[in-house]
């Protein structure tokens, strides 16, 4: 997962949809589009969690996945799980160390957007 500072965000040229947290991913087109931004409007508010399930395992998108908003380090690995592939951190986030942890478990058991098989199915 990729982890952006809110300071050192810059314009860039991709297709991006920014999908409102109440929107409905089924009905949305994403023809053409590069990357979804999934709004947290706040750290408990978790709508944007169900939305990229749905994006990556029912609509295929295999696009960038941006997490923006009040989005803490403590979100990250449920983020990842849930098929976010970039993450823009909350101001007074550190990033060295979301970095780290967004590694301190090396698997999980269960399965999740990215990876649907459960460990003990998966081949090594």
């Amino acid at each position: 997962m990729k982890l952006l500072s809110a300071n050192a965000l810059s314009a860039d040229s991709a297709k991006v949809l920014q999908l409102a947290n109440d929107a409905d991913p089924l009905t949305v087109s994403l023809q053409g589009v590069e990357r979804i931004e999934l709004s947290f409007p706040k750290f408990t508010d978790g709508r944007a969690y169900s939305q990229a399930f749905m994006l990556r395992r029912r609509c295929g998108f295999q696009g960038d996945l941006r997490a923006t908003g009040d989005v803490l380090i403590d979100q990250l690995a449920q983020m990842q799980r849930s098929g976010f592939s970039s993450a823009v951190l909350r101001a007074d986030q550190n990033l060295a160390h979301g970095e780290k942890l967004l590694h301190h478990f090396p698997a999980f058991y269960q399965g999740d957007a990215v990876t649907a098989a459960p460990l003990f199915a998966r081949t090594v």
